[in-house]
């Protein structure tokens, strides 16, 4: 029982990281994209603003999902172990 909650932790950690580095990685590939195009300082000024509204109601909110259930499953794997 032990060795299972443990391995459960260990994969939804790995699970998290994999989620947090496709976040990251989605935003520089966004960020390679608008230098390439090479705009001009309105354009930019533009994206900036729309990446700021944007950045907190995705980003931030799958990164928080990613760690509501990491937190989740430590717990349960914490009290699994305590209590058993």
């Amino acid at each position: 029982m032990t060795a299972f909650l443990i391995i459960a932790a260990i994969l939804t950690s790995v699970v998290a990281l994999v989620g947090t580095l496709l976040v990251g990685k989605d935003i520089s590939a966004k960020l390679k994209d608008y230098e390439s195009e090479g705009d001009t300082l309105q354009d930019e000024l533009a994206r900036s603003h729309e990446y700021e509204s944007k950045s907190l109601s995705v980003n931030i909110k799958s990164l928080s999902w990613i760690y509501v259930g990491l937190a989740l499953v430590t717990i349960f794997v914490c009290l699994g172990i305590f209590f058993y």
